[in-house]
């Protein structure tokens, strides 16, 4: 059967997400332990006839992209769900049931993350070699690195997802597009960004096939993006960014042992891959460094 692809705008009936693969609700302060049910503290994982139903406890006031790693330590790493799919619906349906509109959910989700993400960033200055996940503060680093690393004024960034760092390099005063495959996330971001008074592009495309002229911005972003891709895959995002790049490209990935699935990692990328694309991008210079995870910086020789 065909299900319908994530619509993060897709209104609540009800108090009550459904999509036709899982259905989402706020869990009642009196809903005692059910037969069958998993509990941990903060989802009652249950199956309401054939429909698997998840309830959660988080209010507005509490979503935040720290959702990421909840649905992780509680649901997925322990096994009760599986795959990146489900992991994102269940994701969506949980800030979705947060409010009683889309936009107010969704607008409470940045707003949380943004102040958590700049809370955290000033909060650790430790030059952490590794990348947690799921974790906002420890992305929070990450996307510092990512921000220090930017040169020129024009910033395109492949693979956006919900443009955080867009955003916060957008509020840098900088001309920024962010793109993504995925049309329902590029539509969000375009539907949050004038809240937060940035000015963001968004643009639908796989990251490898980007429509857009050579030399289109100064610096090229690619952080956390190419551990989703098939490593070829991978390596022709990387050919593409130096296209499109006028002066500098940055790659910032996880150091993993083994891929996190539920997050939608295909491969552990190692500093010896970034190693060999940096040798293989004739006419740049490379340099490879690890703060909270990995990075390859190209600049134009």
């Amino acid at each position: 059967m065909t299900v319908a692809p994530i619509d993060a705008l897709a209104p609540v009936v009800g108090a009550c997400y459904r999509d036709g693969v899982v259905t989402v609700r706020p869990r009642r302060p009196d809903t005692r332990m059910r037969l069958g049910a998993v509990r941990t503290p903060h989802f009652d994982l249950v199956h309401d006839g054939t429909d698997l139903v998840v309830e959660h406890g988080l209010g507005l006031g509490e979503v935040d992209d720290d959702l990421a790693g909840l649905l992780s330590d509680e649901l997925f790493e322990p096994g009760w769900l599986r795959g990146s799919e489900l992991f994102e619906r269940v994701f969506t349906g949980v800030v979705l049931t947060c409010a009683d509109e889309p936009e107010v959910a969704w607008e409470a989700f940045y707003a949380n993350t943004l102040a958590a993400v700049g809370a955290a960033a000033r909060a650790d200055p430790r030059p952490g070699t590794t990348a947690g996940h799921g974790c906002i503060r420890d992305y929070a680093p990450v996307y510092a690195r990512a921000e220090s690393l930017v040169r020129g004024r024009s910033v395109l960034e492949l693979g956006s997802c919900f443009g955080f760092l867009a955003l916060r390099v957008a509020a840098d005063g900088r001309a920024v597009t962010a793109s993504d495959v995925s049309g329902g996330t590029m539509r969000l971001l375009g539907a949050m960004a004038p809240r937060f008074g940035v000015d963001v592009a968004t643009l639908t495309c796989d990251a490898a096939h980007v429509p857009l002229p050579d030399g289109s911005a100064d610096t090229v972003l690619a952080v956390h993006l190419l551990e989703h891709l098939e490593p070829d895959h991978a390596a022709q995002v990387l050919r593409e960014a130096c296209r499109l790049a006028r002066a500098r490209v940055v790659v910032g990935v996880p150091l993993e042992d083994s891929p996190s699935e539920q997050f939608g990692h295909l491969w552990a990328v190692t500093l010896g891959a970034l190693r060999e694309w940096g040798a293989a991008a004739e006419g740049w210079r490379a340099e490879v460094t690890e703060h909270h995870g990995g990075w390859l910086v190209l600049d134009r020789g």
